[in-house]
């Protein structure tokens, strides 16, 4: 059970660091589709995780009510072999042998005793003991070896001895060290992580390069019709949408197509780097319908003296 439990952990962990990666690694590439699925896997593996851990807790839980039950039983039931035989507290109402006074019964006392009065008063007692001690006894003794078994000693088991158990559990000082260190280790690495990512993914005004032109190599492909005009229409779609992602303007922008559905845009004047960055992203995100690219190469032409 510890062993499905290491390899479900082991296996969570890895795939939240993963998915988290690449989480990071598609938002600084200005990769939204791919981003919003990556972190949307995170969320489905931290379900995962907090699902089995507390379904460990859960059955931790019950094992322990279980055990302090059993103990407590045992402990009650300790209890009822030393209580004291029940007294007949209405001897005088029981018979006599049969063969004592010739076979007759006590009634000597008949006249102060068994009256009408004394009787019914009598019965009704016994009543009330009897449903008394049937209705109390379990939940008072119950409660009481709920309290004794505190005090009782540990189920002792054959392959550790009693004796061998220390009076006081060690003091874990490593892992409380070690806790704490990685607690630490999280909140200063929390805002360095935060910062890189704030920087990589911000909008931000740019000096404009030396270069006149930037141009950008793309194949598109298509899924279903993959015609020439199927891909022709999804290339100018995805071209018109990604065109608008730069921070930069770039309204001289020209779309030719090459063979095999590779594309060459150019666009003038040359665009900041960030902004490159940014294109390339949006174009093999691709979030057009049925559609996908892949960025070949780019480049820029310097001017001309």
């Amino acid at each position: 059970m510890k062993a499905i439990r290491l390899v479900g952990y082991t296996f969570g962990g890895l795939s939240a660091v993963y998915a988290g990666y690449y989480t990071v690694l598609y938002l600084t590439r200005w990769e939204w589709q791919r981003a919003l699925i990556s972190a949307a896997l995170l969320i489905v593996v931290e379900v995962f995780l907090a699902t089995v851990l507390l379904l460990a807790r859960f059955s931790r839980l019950e094992d322990r009510i279980e055990q302090s039950d059993a103990r407590v039983e045992e402990v009650r039931q300790r209890l009822e072999q030393t209580r004291a035989p029940a007294l007949n507290r209405f001897n005088w109402l029981s018979s006599t042998d049969l063969t004592e006074l010739n076979g007759t019964h006590r009634t000597f006392v008949f006249v102060p005793v068994l009256m009408v009065a004394g009787a019914a008063l009598s019965g009704i007692a016994m009543v009330i003991q009897k449903v008394a001690g049937a209705t109390g006894r379990p939940g008072a003794e119950r409660r009481l070896a709920g309290r004794l078994a505190a005090l009782t000693a540990p189920p002792v088991t054959a392959a550790v001895p009693l004796e061998t158990r220390p009076a006081v559990p060690p003091a874990r000082n490593g892992r409380k060290a070690l806790a704490v260190a990685t607690g630490v280790g999280g909140l200063l690495l929390v805002p360095l992580l935060w910062s890189a990512l704030a920087d990589a993914t911000q909008t931000r005004p740019e000096r404009a390069p030396e270069a006149a032109v930037t141009t950008m190599v793309f194949r598109v492909e298509t899924y279903g019709d993959q015609s020439d005009q199927a891909v022709q229409l999804a290339a100018t779609d995805l071209w018109e949408t990604c065109q608008r992602s730069t921070a930069a303007t770039n309204d001289n922008a020209t779309l030719n197509r090459m063979d095999d559905g590779v594309y060459t845009a150019v666009i003038r004047p040359a665009l900041p780097p960030h902004d490159v960055m940014r294109l390339r992203g949006c174009l093999q995100d691709a979030n057009t319908n049925r559609t996908s690219a892949v960025v070949l190469g780019e480049g820029q032409a310097e001017r001309r003296s």
